[in-house]
């Protein structure tokens, strides 16, 4: 299935994963980071709590004892949905009766990481989404065993998030349009390439140095914070729910926001050294914004 951010891929896999719980069989959803496992895990939890499906959260982080239980449930048949990270694939998962994997953003998987989801069950129904167009040429060797489907709608209310390509030169007057919008209660957030300063990268702005040195002296009333890939994920998850509470106006960044975080209040998305960049990222960061009913912006800075 393949759906612009927010057009409701997410909502296709529950009615699956419902359907396959109802007749007595268990689904797995894969996803490539973390912080948007546990944001599945909390959506789909709460959207099936009344039914009385069973849900389950696995990630590389999940304590030793809360794993063998999910473990050991999981092989019982109790849990219905199982939903977690490249932690899927570790032999010690076992299935009872897995009939359905799902994978979301699946670009961000090997074919063979794909194939071993597959392997987890007997012959089990394999859906993959993603939100990269992908040319259908392209996709027909890529996927060449799978129907396409296309979600070429997106919710009502919604605009489509207007793109600016500006220089350096322009970078005082985009701060005083992210200043604007923060006056106003909206939410930003700004991606940098680095993490660290790097001598043969020198050209490229680390997080650090950046929020420091640009950010704060521009923006000196917002509220600033700041993650990376570095960071342990307790404190990744603390940031970003902050964020979604809209306590962080600005939100500096590499790309770990990259997929899957959905934040309504966050109107603009700034990507410095955009030239950087692969299109499925660009695609995916841009899909960070315009989930509300606001005039949305991504503006890529070169």
């Amino acid at each position: 299935v393949q759906g612009d951010v927010g057009s409701g891929k997410t909502l296709v896999a529950v009615a699956v994963m419902y359907c396959m719980a109802k007749n007595g069989y268990q689904s797995c959803m894969m996803a490539p980071t973390e912080i948007l496992a546990n944001q599945h895990y909390e959506n789909i939890s709460k959207m099936l709590e009344n039914f009385g499906v069973c849900v389950a959260l696995l990630t590389a982080s999940t304590k030793a004892a809360e794993k063998r239980k999910i473990l050991s449930d999981l092989a019982d048949g109790k849990i219905q949905i199982l939903i977690g990270t490249h932690a899927l694939l570790s032999d010690k998962v076992i299935f009872k009766n897995l009939a359905l994997a799902v994978t979301d953003e699946q670009h961000r998987f090997g074919v063979n990481q794909r194939n071993l989801a597959g392997q987890k069950g007997i012959n089990p129904h394999i859906l993959v989404m993603s939100a990269t167009p992908i040319p259908r040429t392209l996709a027909m060797i890529i996927y060449a065993n799978m129907q396409i489907s296309v979600i070429d709608e997106i919710p009502k209310g919604r605009k489509p998030v207007q793109t600016l390509l500006v220089g350096t030169d322009k970078r005082r007057r985009m701060f005083g349009f992210i200043d604007k919008h923060i006056k106003s209660g909206y939410q930003c957030y700004i991606v940098l390439p680095a993490i660290e300063e790097n001598e043969n990268m020198s050209e490229l702005q680390s997080v650090e140095k950046y929020c420091n040195e640009v950010i704060i002296p521009l923006l000196p009333d917002a509220r600033v914070a700041m993650l990376h890939g570095k960071m342990k994920a307790a404190e990744k998850d603390r940031i970003m729910s902050a964020f979604s509470k809209g306590e962080i106006d600005l939100l500096c960044s590499t790309t770990v926001v990259e997929v899957g975080v959905d934040v309504p209040n966050a109107v603009l998305m700034i990507i410095e050294n955009a030239e950087r960049y692969g299109l499925s990222a660009l695609h995916q960061l841009r899909g960070r914004v315009g989930r509300g009913t606001v005039q949305s912006y991504c503006i890529l800075v070169s």
